[in-house]
């Protein structure tokens, strides 16, 4: 995977909006005993601006607030101030082809696992970023291993929540993958179904139609959303099931689906082989198409 830069993220030039001002890159700090550092109390975004707009910024903002509803946290912004911060940190960015982090933290008020006295903070940052994975690498399809670690059961982690906390298997996965040459890790969920990989949701081809893993103990993606009704306007059945490990030799294509993956094709998981074929490529395609539009063609619900 191609490094997205070279520049380390707490020395940069330009602006972060922080707690509900806009302030100079490098004074956009916290303390070393904040919270969300210590105990993961901390709830995150990651959407991509296209032509200087964020693709489905209310979307992402309303789940940031459910996110930390469900963390117990109370943003004290409304959902409209952070879309209009967010729109107007683009324009004093100057970026108009990026990556996007909004993040809600507990901050240094309290150190201990009872922390109701905490201050929320919200911070926004914006950087350009190029494709997740190297484009030579893409196009043919990158190759995932398979993770030891698996995706935790509903009722032992808020995997509905987009929560720091949740991504430290991820991070684990995805460095064993990259150790051993592979792009990505797909992940499994705690009852040995297929799950997702470390940071997106998947897709699988067969006989015409789209197979994906229903999203009961991880993320449903908004990118995932946005594929699964891109399909569905082609007309492409779109099967939503738990789909055991041995299926994926019956499977023809794969793809990925992120913010920062976009849709990406998969040649290979472990000991399973595909070749991207018309359907990834059409998905590819229109995805890419939309995130282009001045306003986004697909209305996602929930």
């Amino acid at each position: 995977m191609a490094a997205p830069s070279v520049l380390p993220f707490d020395d940069r030039d330009g602006t972060i909006w922080f707690d509900g001002s806009f302030v100079p890159w490098r004074e956009a700090k916290t303390h070393v005993l904040t919270h969300g550092l210590h105990y993961a109390s901390c709830v995150f975004e990651g959407q991509r601006v296209y032509n200087g707009r964020v693709y489905h910024l209310e979307d992402h903002t309303a789940r940031l607030f459910n996110s930390a509803r469900i963390m117990g946290m109370k943003i004290t912004f409304t959902e409209d101030e952070i879309n209009n911060a967010c729109k107007e940190l683009i324009k004093i960015q100057g970026i108009t082809e990026g990556y996007m982090r909004p993040v809600a933290y507990r901050g240094s008020e309290m150190m201990a696992v009872s922390a109701q006295q905490t201050k929320i903070h919200v911070a926004i940052a914006l950087w350009q970023w190029p494709s997740y994975f190297d484009p030579k690498e893409k196009l043919k399809g990158i190759r995932l291993d398979i993770a030891d670690w698996r995706r935790p059961a509903p009722d032992t982690a808020p995997s509905h929540a987009k929560a720091a906390g949740l991504y430290m298997i991820c991070t684990m996965s995805k460095h064993a993958a990259e150790a051993k040459g592979y792009a990505d890790a797909m992940m499994l969920d705690y009852r040995g179904l297929v799950a997702e990989a470390t940071g997106a949701n998947m897709f699988f081809v067969k006989d015409g139609k789209l197979h994906t893993p229903t999203p009961d103990c991880f993320l449903n993606g908004i990118t995932r959303q946005s594929v699964i009704a891109l399909a569905r306007a082609r007309q492409i059945p779109v099967v939503e099931r738990h789909i055991e490990p041995g299926e994926l030799s019956g499977f023809t294509e794969c793809f990925i689906t992120g913010s920062a993956a976009e849709v990406t094709p998969v040649s290979e998981i472990g000991p399973y082989r595909f070749t991207p074929g018309t359907i990834t490529e059409t998905l590819m395609n229109d995805y890419s198409d939309d995130t282009r539009k001045e306003v986004s063609a697909v209305k996602l619900g929930g």
